[in-house]
């Protein structure tokens, strides 16, 4: 019989950072890692000897958000670009200023207001020309000009 064990690896190293008998719990600082893609790789070994592996991804963010406007991923470009970039750290208190990257409004944001604004503006033309049967109402055959009485 084998004792069974847990051994994790960071990334492509062949020495594990840490080996215990299950359950285990394990801290990783990752303050000492680079920003950037990283895996943990858990082998475990029960009592007959059988081993299984699981792999985790994970994406270690230490350093300042980056913020980038003007160009995306993939995008094919032709001429001048204004790119707009924008760094800004975790610190405390939290900035809104520096956090904020100035962005175009998007397209679907516009569509949006558009719709409202048309709407609105039906709405109101509606309003406007009362239906004939309560066209000589008072409600609606009074002016607004005149005062109430």
């Amino acid at each position: 019989m084998v004792e069974p064990r847990i051994r994790i690896y960071l990334d492509d190293q062949t020495v594990p950072i840490a080996e215990h008998a299950p359950p285990a719990t394990v801290s990783i600082d990752t303050r000492k890692l680079p920003d950037g893609e990283h895996r943990l790789r858990i082998e475990a070994q029960d009592s007959t000897g059988a081993v299984g592996w699981h792999t985790v991804p994970f994406t270690v963010r230490n350093g300042p958000g980056i913020t980038v406007s003007g160009i995306r991923e993939g995008a094919v470009v032709h001429g001048a670009v204004n790119v707009h970039v924008n760094a800004f750290g975790a610190e405390e208190p939290f900035e809104p200023q520096r956090a904020e990257s100035r962005t175009p409004t998007p397209v679907w944001m516009w569509v949006l207001l558009l719709v409202i604004v048309a709407w609105a503006a039906w709405y109101v033309v509606m309003q406007w020309t009362p239906p004939p049967e309560f066209a000589n109402t008072p409600t609606y055959a009074t002016p607004l000009s005149r005062p109430f009485g």
